[in-house]
């Protein structure tokens, strides 16, 4: 079967920016289960998703405009501290989540810390980046009902919601 819009695909992905590793689903030994179409995986990776089948190997290079789009200049943003997590324990350069006021979350790296406020750039940090990803597909499976309609696929001995 291949892979396509409603389908269900279990894969082992290591993704690479300039030649280092920055992740990989085969440290934790846990394939990414994903339903395809439903926006869940960057759009340069999940159009190199499509039509592929159980057992394929294969490597993408995802520019930046199909992953996280080009770095804007002029993303900086203050933000009261309350609006993190782990606000104790934010430096310079990292990234962390921001939580919106409207709901939802939004990666950011953080520029400077002050005593209730934050400096971020809103830019996502892999913005600006070709991203290399080394890609095994292990399952190629139709969606469930209940899949498509959460929009998200259900992992086996995963809980159904």
């Amino acid at each position: 079967m291949k892979a396509g819009k409603d389908k269900v695909i279990s894969l082992h992905y290591t993704l690479t920016v300039d030649g280092e590793k920055v992740e990989s689903s085969l440290d934790g030994n846990e394939p990414l289960w994903v339903l395809l179409g439903h926006g869940q995986l960057i759009p340069g990776l999940e159009k190199a998703l499509e039509e592929r089948e159980a057992g394929e190997s294969f490597q993408v290079e995802v520019p930046a405009a199909e992953a996280y789009g080009e770095r804007q200049e002029g993303q900086t943003q203050r933000v009261p501290k309350k609006y993190f997590q782990q606000a104790n324990k934010l430096k310079p350069g990292m990234a962390t989540t921001l939580a919106l006021k409207q709901g939802g979350h939004r990666v950011v790296v953080v520029q400077k810390v002050g005593m209730t406020t934050v400096d971020v750039d809103l830019n996502h940090p892999m913005a600006g980046k070709t991203l290399t990803f080394d890609v095994t597909v292990n399952e190629v499976r139709e969606a469930t009902e209940e899949e498509i309609q959460h929009g998200h696929a259900h992992p086996p001995g995963g809980a159904a919601h």
